[in-house]
């Protein structure tokens, strides 16, 4: 079957957009295609900075031919309902439609549309002006004396050249013919723009990438990201360092290159003083270029036996040849660290230069050292005292900070300037106000479940998971309680606060979070707010609980990031979220549909991440009542976001493989402690993976239905239970067992023991399967009636203490 290649050739797209142009390329011509009435095997696009490619294989020669029936109104009908049949058929006169009879109908008009079908290369041309015309750009051009005209050609950059060849395998192809402001489509393109710029003629697609392999271009985009990796991991390693990998430049940078050439750059070692952060930021933004880092080395006065991190060891011959910056005992783990940055970087160019790309490497080395001496006076300057000290006694004054520290001026200033945090939110300072007020009411129900006893050490370092600590997920196999790695915090190694000292540290952290807003290495690089806060922290000598909350509370940022474990990082960042979500909330700006500007869902997310990953039980009502005391707001905006966080507990809940039924069963409108409810979940689903479990649900919904069914029925149902009427002793038995079994069940969900609940639960069982096999409910007596109907209501009350059973599946 025909083949079709198509390539539009262009100025260079920017990489950003390449990949989803092509992916709409597909969609738009391959939808066309079979709206047409023509079928295809396969699609597959390709991207460089300069061209747009699609392949499509096994497309049908031609479309079928259509032959349809349209119905018509009756021969009787009106003037008015003719004249829109005919319009609808595409008649120009009752006389070309047909007469046909009913039975019961009688005569009516029908239209015998017969459309033969087209050749392929007809629909190409026709379907691909309109695609070109109207293609989904995020921002568009439109170039040349041509652009002064109404409704000329817009494409990302000047579109230049239209490739559209069409044919089997077995026959020369065709060039589709079509034109679209002067441009002609043809069989013809371009190599390299430097390295192979004449003309191509290509046929079909295999040979057109083989000749664009010829010429300086690899098409396939993934292919072109294999080769910057490895090559960028073979020079690396050839110079004794590790490639620090970096996905989403390695996309962008794939983006920028047609034919992929990788060199080595560098920069005085001075500038290593610099956070790391900042350095591969700077590196990353302004060169896009990747940095490399000094392997880790070996164990104290142990000799270096291979690279870390360049995969296997390669043959000792070609070792011989790759010149190494290593000298040849590597220094200790003490002397280096923990892989820290080297002056070395790797940049890509898209030429192979007659002089190896040494001008290359020297002119990125020149920009990055004008780059970097930027940061490192933004570094410095962050560090000494702001100019305007003289205006800051005030807000210094309001958080208790001291203005011979660069991060509590910087806090001063932020506070000072009335920055907006939101129009209907006040501003920063505002915010961080509240956040203070906040945190220091959550700190004693963290340090509670999370730090140590007065006056007690810490038995972990700061960022390592407590025995308490969970993976994000519950399953049958997984409980609250199971101990997880984590990624250490800022202040590993460092001893976690006591009891006493949490609470004064937690105001001291939330009043510094969001200082480094302030500083200039955040200006220039906002991604580093949080990080670099905790940098500043650590310099002027704060507490590293404190230093570790100025980056910590910012997380979870997302399903795979970690949660904070440290117990002055979690009290700010509850405060931090719980404001946020409040005080949107209080201005109606909630999530609707996928809308969510705001970021409200990931907050809510965070929140419920924190605390049952770290074994918090908080009651929310209270903790927002508190929270809401800010803002105007009422009752039912408590309820509200108490539902919003009930739904995104049942999303991590599903996420982590617990019953969708069992969450339904388990949550009330007034359910608040979340712990709580993820406990009684773990309980409810082990108590009916047993015997006794699944036989008492389905007991239970027994009496639930049947209740319920006479209930609708308006039967009457006696208030309580009247031993004297009981007939069987059945119903002695059964009365006597749910006596019991409510007592305990109730004493145990007050000390919390679900698991003991649902054991104790677990004596109904017998009892009620004996009840129902024995005993008639619907007596004719209906004094009995009503009294057995109020037992089987206290089977439910029963149960209901530790769910709504009647909402279980099974």
């Amino acid at each position: 079957m025909p083949d079709l290649l198509l390539e539009l050739r262009s100025e260079e797209i920017p990489a950003r957009m390449q990949r989803k142009a092509a992916g709409d390329l597909r969609k738009m011509l391959t939808d066309g295609l079979i709206e047409a009435g023509l079928t295809y095997e396969a699609a597959r696009e390709y991207w460089t900075p300069r061209r747009l490619a699609l392949d499509v294989r096994g497309l049908t020669a031609r479309s079928k031919d259509i032959r349809e029936e349209i119905k018509g109104p009756s021969t009787t009908a009106p003037d008015q309902a003719v004249q829109g049949f005919l319009r609808k058929a595409g008649l120009s006169s009752i006389a070309e439609a047909h007469v046909h009879s009913d039975p019961k109908k009688g005569d009516f008009y029908v239209a015998h549309i017969s459309k033969p079908g087209r050749a392929a290369e007809e629909i190409i041309a026709e379907l691909v002006p309109g695609i070109i015309k109207n293609f989904p750009w995020p921002k568009s051009m439109r170039w040349g004396a041509a652009s002064a005209k109404p409704g000329s050609l817009r494409w990302v950059r000047p579109l230049q050249s239209i490739v559209c060849t069409f044919g089997p395998e077995t026959e020369e192809p065709v060039v589709v013919d079509f034109e679209i402001d002067g441009i002609r489509s043809g069989n013809v393109t371009y190599g390299h723009r430097f390295h192979a710029p004449g003309t191509i003629t290509v046929r079909r697609f295999d040979d057109y990438v083989a000749k664009l392999e010829a010429a300086k271009v690899v098409l396939d985009a993934d292919r072109r990201k294999e080769i910057i990796l490895a090559d960028a991991r073979n020079v690396a390693f050839a110079n004794g360092l590790d490639l620090v990998e970096d996905e989403g430049l390695l996309e962008e940078v794939s983006g920028l290159v047609e034919w992929p050439v990788v060199l080595m750059g560098e920069f005085e070692q001075d500038f290593l003083t610099i956070p790391a952060e900042v350095i591969r930021l700077t590196i990353r933004a302004n060169q896009k270029c990747f940095v490399t880092s000094r392997p880790t080395s070996p164990l104290e006065g142990e000799m270096s036996a291979k690279p870390t991190e360049g995969g296997a060891v390669p043959p000792f011959s070609q070792r011989e040849a790759l010149p190494s910056a290593l000298p040849g005992i590597s220094p200790s783990r003490g002397e280096i660290g923990q892989s820290p940055l080297s002056d070395r970087f790797i940049l890509v160019a898209n030429i192979e230069a007659k002089d190896g790309g040494k001008e290359i490497a020297y002119g990125n080395g020149k920009v990055v050292r004008a780059r970097l001496s930027d940061a490192l006076y933004f570094w410095k300057t962050d560090q000494g005292d702001l100019p305007d000290l003289g205006t800051l006694q005030e807000s210094a004054a309001k958080f208790e900070l001291d203005l011979k520290k660069p991060l509590d001026q910087r806090m001063a200033r932020l506070d000072h300037l009335n920055v907006t945090f939101h129009a209907k939110l006040g501003t920063q300072g505002q915010r961080v106000a509240r956040i203070k007020r906040l945190a220091e009411e959550l700190a004693p129900t963290v340090a509670k479940s999370i730090s140590p006893l007065e006056g007690e050490m810490a038995g972990r370092p700061e960022g390592v998971a407590s025995a308490g600590a969970t993976h994000s997920g519950i399953s049958k196999r997984e409980e609250v309680g199971t101990p997880r790695e984590t990624t250490p915090s800022v202040a590993s190694g460092d001893i976690s606060p006591s009891r006493g000292e949490i609470t004064a540290l937690v105001a001291r952290a939330a009043v510094l979070a969001k200082a480094d807003l302030q500083t200039e290495v955040v200006g220039e690089f906002p991604e580093l707010q949080g990080a670099m806060g905790c940098k500043y922290a650590l310099l002027q000598g704060e507490h590293p609980s404190v230093a570790a909350a100025a980056e910590e509370h910012y997380k979870p940022q997302g399903p795979s990031d970690r949660v904070p474990t440290d117990p002055v990082s979690v009290a700010v960042a509850l405060a931090d979220k719980l404001d946020t979500l409040t005080g949107f909330w209080a201005i109606d700006e909630k999530p609707t549909g996928s809308k969510d500007p705001f970021a409200l869902r990931r907050a809510a997310l965070g929140v419920v991440r924190i605390l049952i990953e770290n074994r918090i039980r908080l009651g929310l009502t209270s903790v927002f009542a508190n929270a809401f005391a800010s803002f105007a707001s009422d009752a039912a905006q408590i309820s509200d976001l108490l539902g919003f966080f009930h739904d995104r507990l049942k999303v991590y809940l599903r996420e982590s493989g617990a019953r969708y039924d069992l969450i339904d069963a388990v949550i009330t409108p007034q359910s608040d402690d979340l712990l709580q409810i993820v406990r009684r979940v773990e309980a409810l689903g082990k108590f009916l993976d047993t015997e006794d479990g699944k036989n008492l649900l389905a007991g239970t919904k027994r009496a639930a239905n049947i209740l319920a069914a006479e209930e609708k029925k308006k039967t009457r149902v006696a208030e309580i239970v009247e031993p004297a009427l009981f007939r069987e002793d059945a119903e002695k038995k059964l009365s006597a067992a749910v006596n019991q079994a409510e007592k305990e069940a109730g004493q145990a969900i007050q000390n919390e023991d679900f698991s003991a609940a649902m054991l104790t639960l677990s004596v109904l069982r017998e009892p009620v399967d004996t009840f129902f096999e024995g005993v008639l409910v619907n007596d004719e007596d209906q004094a009995v009636r009503a009294n057995r109907l109020a037992l089987l209501a206290r089977i439910r009350a029963a149960t209901d203490q530790v769910a709504d059973f009647s909402k279980i599946v099974g």
